[in-house]
């Protein structure tokens, strides 16, 4: 049977017609980070689409809110968290951050793609790493218990989060350079550094980040996060590797908003046509490809390490960072 799946990271459309019921897909039991904003969004975009998850998921039967880890794992519902890619729509004001945790957020990262005030992003030519304002922000996310993420973050910035977090840090949906050079993965450094802190790297499902882009590739890109995660429990450890697929919801939006917004990407996302993911179906077997799950067995992980991988690992650091 598969095992608890945590899932660190996916998309909604980032608007209110967005329908809540779409992460049903995901089995009963998951727990779901969902993002409700990055660069583009202020603080009031943020906030108005917190409260509008928020409500739907109340009224759904299907999902519980999570306040604390103790409102995660049971078998009849699926667990609602949410989480910011980056730091803008904290508007400048740390103490936002407390107020977005008290709303759900569980899960913040600095940076997207571009440098802002915190620091410096994964497309930047030129890595300053964190300002003295990111530092500020990476202990206000650890005194207010919220993760410290360096997904999309620029390579300097992430060992910068690393050097200044006082408990475990998180890339929530980043894969590995090693295997694929991508401006997006990280390098094997920032994993040892993320790992030094007690934390874990979430693989991600993204064609283009996983060298296996094409419309028909479903199957690649599952054996892929496969092999990322094989490479990063070898290089680490079963502990610090997890599966955060970056599933988008949104997928033709966002490809849509990729074509429209050059300025916030590059060619590294473009050149390979629209972006393609692997769903919620290909992780745990439930589709007519090979599921991850299964996959991983082949590789040879005991039920225990699939267990590690899918949520486990991720659990434990929740539990070293969240204050609830």
């Amino acid at each position: 049977m598969p095992p608890f799946l945590w899932e660190q990271h996916c998309c909604l459309p980032l608007h209110h017609t967005a329908r809540i019921g779409e992460l049903a897909r995901y089995p009963l039991g998951s727990y779901l980070s969902v993002n409700v904003g990055y660069s583009a969004q202020t603080t009031e975009d943020s906030l108005a689409l917190l409260h509008q998850f928020r409500a739907r998921a109340a009224a759904d039967p299907r999902f519980r809110l999570v306040a604390s880890l103790a409102d995660i794992g049971d078998d009849d519902v699926i667990a609602l968290a949410f989480d910011l890619e980056d730091s803008g729509p904290l508007g400048g004001n740390l103490d936002n951050v407390e107020m977005f945790y008290r709303l759900g957020v569980r899960s913040l990262l600095p940076t997207y793609n571009h440098a802002n005030a915190a620091g410096c992003g994964c497309l930047d030519t030129e890595d300053t790493g964190l300002t003295g304002y990111g530092k500020d922000l990476v202990r206000k996310l650890n005194e207010v218990g919220m993760f410290a993420d360096g997904s999309h973050c620029s390579r300097r910035t992430g060992l910068d989060i690393a050097t200044h977090t006082a408990v475990p840090m998180i890339y929530s949906h980043s894969n590995f350079a090693a295997l694929w050079e991508h401006p997006r993965n990280i390098t094997d450094e920032q994993a040892r550094s993320c790992a030094a802190t007690g934390g874990v790297i979430g693989i991600n499902g993204v064609g283009i980040f996983l060298g296996h882009n094409e419309p028909g590739a479903r199957a690649e890109r599952v054996a892929a996060m496969a092999d990322q995660i094989r490479y990063g429990v070898d290089l680490l450890g079963i502990e610090h590797v997890g599966v955060s697929s970056d599933y988008s919801f949104d997928g033709q939006e966002f490809n849509d908003e990729i074509r429209a917004n050059p300025g916030a990407f590059s060619e590294s996302y473009t050149k390979w046509g629209p972006l393609h993911w692997t769903p919620p179906e290909d992780l745990l077997g439930e589709s007519d490809v090979p599921g991850l799950h299964d996959l991983l067995a082949d590789r040879g992980f005991n039920a225990a390490e699939r267990a590690a991988v899918f949520g486990g690992n991720f659990a434990r650091v929740a539990g070293q960072v969240w204050r609830d």
